[in-house]
């Protein structure tokens, strides 16, 4: 199916790409119409690992318009970004495609799900709710860190699967609008990651921006 997505990107403008399959294009409609971007932040499309896009700008503005969300590039709504414009990117990053988190298994196991449970054919449900839900349920039961970040507070959860990969979600918390999520996907060794982010002063991570 995924081959089937890269093909129609490379022969059809974006647009009509998003509408060539029932698992995005209405999918997006439908997070749209259930408010679900709402809570999810915002973030750059420019890879912080890469330091390029990791998606064209068609996408990027076809994918904000379908979700019918405002954004200005290269800085849009992470729901949108790190769900279905990673499920899109073909970008090579130091640690693969950002499509894997959704399709080979080890996020959706570490969050103590399905093998399948992220990959966005497989559902009725759309990937953004599976995430958005998998995402939340991190941030109840396993919140490890918290950061004062300008008149934000990041939070990072992680459930930890030692020694199978784990699974880690990023949110900011805004004073007035609460939680926003910014990003999921597995880590190989949480317990590393955190000595970094307790080493580090405070940043906006993995492309998140406040």
């Amino acid at each position: 199916m995924i081959d089937r997505l890269d093909a129609a990107a490379a022969a059809h403008d974006a647009p009509a790409v998003l509408s060539m399959f029932d698992w995005l294009g209405p999918a997006i409609d439908a997070d749209a119409a259930a408010g679900r971007f709402s809570r999810w932040g915002r973030s750059t499309v420019v890879d912080e690992n890469v330091g390029a896009p990791v998606l064209p700008r068609a996408f990027f503005e076809a994918l904000h318009e379908r979700a019918r969300q405002d954004a200005r590039w290269p800085v849009g709504n992470a729901g949108v970004l790190h769900v279905y414009g990673y499920l899109l990117s073909t970008t090579p990053t130091p640690y693969g495609l950002k499509r894997e988190r959704w399709l080979d298994g080890a996020l959706a196991r570490a969050c103590g799900l399905a093998p399948d449970a992220f990959v966005p054919w497989a559902d009725d449900r759309t990937l953004l709710a599976r995430v958005t839900d998998a995402a939340e349920t991190l941030f109840t039961q396993s919140p490890v860190r918290s950061q004062p970040l300008g008149d934000a507070v990041a939070v990072v959860a992680i459930a930890d699967r030692h020694p199978m990969p784990s699974a880690l979600a990023y949110a900011l918390e805004h004073p007035a609008d609460g939680r926003r999520l910014i990003t999921m996907f597995p880590v190989t060794d949480p317990a590393a990651l955190l000595v970094e982010f307790d080493a580090s002063p405070p940043r906006p991570r993995w492309n998140a921006v406040p």
